[in-house]
Formats: C-alpha cells, structure tokens, sequence
C-alpha cells in the first residue's frame, strides 16, 4: 500500500522544520548548514513565513516556505524549497509549490522571487516548469522571479 500525502499549511514547528531540514541539507547546493545556522533559520521560518508542507506518517517529508508580507513592493520570496531525498521526483514539491504560488496570487502578489544554487540543476528545472525565468546571476547563486500579473 502506498504511503498517503498529507498537505498541511502553517502546521509545523520550529524543531519540524529544523529537523527537516536537517535531513535535506547535503540537497541544497551549496549545502543549507554552510549559509545558515539552521536552527535560527528554522524559527525564522516557523514564525514568520507562509509555510506549506506535506506529511507522511506525521513526519515532514516537504516544505516550501515563503515571505508574503511585502505588500509596498507586492513581492513575495520563497526562502525555502525542501524534499526528503526518499520523495523526491515524486510531485511533493511541484504541489507545494502550486500551493505557495495561489496563496501569493490571492494575496495580491504581483511577483514571487527566489534564490537558487546555480549548480541545482533539478531545482532550476523545476522553477522554470512553473515559469520562473533568471534575474540576475551572482554566483553561486541565481535570483529567479516569476510574473504574477498579467
């Protein structure tokens, strides 16, 4: 029997994310715990941002967590895209991101940004599925922005 996907919406906590991410960190290139301390990076996000995420079996195998709270600019910022190796390929983060991508529409967005390792080739794969197209290149990492509006 396969494993069913939860989806939740702002349902995790600080130490969820941090061992999520934990998890997923050789994922990020460069390496998320060569930029951030995760810990701190992880009660960021729990309390500030719009965080969409999948359970199985109550554990957190999928998070995107986004900033939707530029309201003068209408910007929105995904800070964080994550999936357990285990799921990944699997349309875990093609959903959470589908998700994170309405809520910044319905919430009058115009634009979404996000950063991204310039060697993640599967990440800039999956952002330019969903639209999103290069802004600037500052290695190792390029700012990707998609068009709310038409």
């Amino acid at each position: 029997m396969e494993a069913t996907i939860q989806f939740r919406q702002n349902t995790a906590s600080a130490d969820e994310i941090a061992r999520h991410l934990s998890c997923c960190d050789s994922s990020f290139v460069p390496p998320l715990s060569s930029r951030v301390d995760i810990s701190q990076y992880a009660s960021k996000i729990a309390q500030a941002a719009e965080r969409f995420e999948a359970y199985v079996d109550g554990e957190l195998i999928g998070l995107v967590a986004a900033y939707c709270n530029d309201r003068i600019n209408a910007v929105a910022y995904i800070t964080s895209v994550s999936v357990l190796a285990s799921w990944s390929g699997k349309g875990v983060a093609t959903q959470l991101l589908d998700t994170c991508i309405a809520l910044a529409r319905n919430s009058g967005m115009q634009r979404i940004d996000l950063e991204v390792g310039s060697e993640n080739e599967s990440a800039i794969a999956l952002y330019a599925k969903k639209g999103f197209h290069s802004t600037s290149n500052d290695p190792p990492f390029l700012t990707l922005s998609l068009k709310l509006t038409a």
